[in-house]
C-alpha cells in the first residue's frame, strides 16, 4: 500500500525540535563559557590599570603562553582555523584541551597588557564544547559540521551580545561569496539561546550611542562609499601585515615560547611612550570615546601596530575587537574630511573594518543595527559593502576559502589571501 502523503512541514516539526535541543546545549554551554571569558577579561583588565607595573610582565607571559603552547597545545595552535578546517574537511575531533588553553591564555594577555581582543577565545570555546556535544550524541559527519558551525556562532553572538550577528557570522564567515542554509536553525538557535545564558550571569555589554543619524542623502552616501574603501583597505592591511610579521618571527626565532616573549618586550617597552597606554588591552573606553567626543587622528595606527605586534608573536585572544578600535577611531579621524558626523562614522568604521579584515559584510550590517539602532542600517550596510569589495581577497581568518571571487579578474576556489605563517591571535 502506499504511504499517506504528509506535508513537508510535519518532517520539519522533529527536525526543529532536534536542532532545538542540541542549540539549547551549545547555547548553553558556549553562554556560560563566554560570561566566565567577560568576568574574567573585566578583572584581569581591572587589575592591569590599577597595577600598571604589570606590563614590565608582558614578555614574561609572553614566554608562559608561548611554552604550554608549545608543550601541550600544538594540536590546537590554529585556533580559529582549526575549527573552519574542521568544518570544510573534517577529519578529527576537535581537542577538547581547547577551550581550557585558550581562556588561560587570553586571561593571560589581557592581565599584562598585550593588545588583543576576546571573539578567537569565545569562538573556539563554542567550537570545542560544541564538538563534545557531537561527540556524546555521536552525530554523524554532517551534522558534526552544522553544530560546529552553530558554536562559532554562539560563541560569537555571546561575546558581543549580538545574536542576529553572531548567528550570520557562523554562516558567513567559513567562504567568501557563499552562506550555508542548511544550518540555519543551528546557527541562529545557538546564537539566541547563548546571547541569554550570558546575559543570564549577570554580565552587561558595552553599549554604545550614537545620538543622531542624518537623513539619507546623497552627501551621506557618498561619505559612506569613500569612508567604507578606506576601511576595506585598513582591514586588508591588518590582515596582510599581520601574516606577514607572524611568518617573519616565525621564520627568525625557531623556539615558539621566544616569540612572545620578544613581542612582549617591543610592546612593553613601546608602552613607556607618551600616550601610548590607550592602546594596550581591549581599548573599550578609547571605543566609547571615539562616539563622544573627537579623537587624535593617530589614534588608530596606534592600536594597529601595538595589536599586529601581539598577534603575531603568539598571544591569544582575537582580531575582532582591535578591529573595532581601529575602525571607530578612523570612522572619528575622518570626520574631519567626511559629510557625517563623528559617531556616525565611528560606528560605520567600527563594523566596515571588521567587515572588510573577516569578509563577512552581512554579519557586519547586522551588528550595526543590534549595536547601533536601526536608522544606521543604510549608512553601515553601504560602508560594509564596499569595505568587503576594497579589502580583496585578503582576510584575518586564513582556513576562510573562496567559493566566488570579488571581481571576474581574480580566480576563486582555493583560500583566501595572508594566509601564509601562522594564524595569528589564535
Amino acid at each position: 500500500m502506499k504511504a499517506p502523503f504528509l506535508p513537508e512541514q510535519f518532517a520539519m516539526v522533529p527536525r526543529l525540535g532536534r536542532w532545538l535541543a542540541f542549540s539549547a546545549l551549545v547555547g548553553g554551554l558556549s553562554g556560560s563559557a563566554s560570561a566566565l571569558l567577560l568576568w574574567s577579561l573585566d578583572l584581569v583588565t581591572n587589575t592591569r590599570v590599577v597595577h600598571g607595573w604589570l606590563i614590565c610582565l608582558l614578555p614574561f607571559g609572553g614566554f608562559a603562553v608561548g611554552w604550554v603552547y608549545y608543550r601541550f597545545g600544538s594540536s590546537v595552535e590554529a585556533g580559529n582555523n582549526l575549527l573552519i578546517d574542521e568544518i570544510h574537511d573534517p577529519k578529527k575531533l576537535v581537542p577538547r584541551r581547547m577551550a581550557f588553553l585558550v581562556l588561560g591564555a587570553t586571561v593571560a594577555t589581557h592581565l599584562f597588557g598585550g593588545s588583543a581582543g576576546r571573539e578567537g577565545t569565545a569562538v573556539q570555546m563554542g567550537g570545542a564544547l560544541a564538538d563534545r556535544v557531537a561527540q556524546v550524541f555521536r552525530l554523524d559527519r554532517e551534522d558534526r559540521r552544522l553544530l560546529l558551525m552553530a558554536g562559532i556562532a554562539a560563541g560569537f553572538a555571546s561575546v558581543f551580545g549580538t545574536p542576529l550577528a553572531g548567528a550570520v557570522f557562523g554562516l558567513e564567515v567559513l567562504a567568501i561569496g557563499q552562506l550555508r542554509y542548511d544550518a540555519l536553525p543551528a546557527c541562529f538557535l545557538s546564537a539566541i539561546l547563548a546571547d541569554q545564558v550570558t546575559r543570564a550571569w549577570g554580565i552587561e555589554h558595552t553599549r554604545y550611542t550614537i545620538p543622531f543619524v542624518p537623513h539619507i542623502g546623497l552627501a551621506g552616501l557618498a561619505s559612506a562609499i569613500v569612508a567604507g574603501m578606506i576601511f576595506g583597505i585598513a582591514g586588508m592591511l591588518f590582515a596582510n601585515t599581520t601574516h606577514a610579521l607572524g611568518g617573519w618571527v616565525k621564520r627568525r626565532i625557531a623556539y615558539p615560547p621566544l616569540r612572545p616573549l620578544v613581542g612582549g618586550a617591543v610592546v612593553a617597552l613601546a608602552s613607556f611612550l607618551p600616550g601610548t597606554h590607550r592602546y594596550l588591552g581591549l581599548g573599550i573606553p578609547t571605543i566609547v570615546a571615539a562616539f563622544r567626543q573627537p579623537l587624535p587622528i593617530h589614534d588608530f595606527a596606534g592600536k594597529f601596530a601595538f595589536t599586529v605586534v601581539t598577534l603575531a608573536s603568539g598571544f591569544k585572544g582575537g582580531e575582532v575587537t582591535p578591529l573595532f578600535y581601529i575602525g571607530a577611531t578612523l570612522g572619528n579621524a575622518l570626520s574631519h574630511v567626511l559629510a557625517l558626523p563623528f559617531p556616525v562614522l565611528a560606528g560605520l568604521g567600527f563594523v566596515a573594518v571588521f567587515a572588510g579584515a573577516a569578509n563577512t559584510p552581512i554579519a557586519s550590517t547586522l551588528m550595526a543595527v543590534e549595536l547601533f539602532g536601526i536608522d544606521i542600517g543604510v549608512y553601515a550596510g553601504l560602508a560594509c559593502v564596499v569595505a568587503y569589495l576594497f579589502s580583496g581577497h585578503a582576510g584575518i581568518y586564513r582556513a576562510q576559502r573562496i567559493a566566488q571571487s570579488k571581481h571576474r579578474s581574480f580566480p576563486g576556489d582555493g583560500e583566501a589571501t595572508g594566509a601564509t605563517g601562522p594564524a595569528a591571535g589564535e
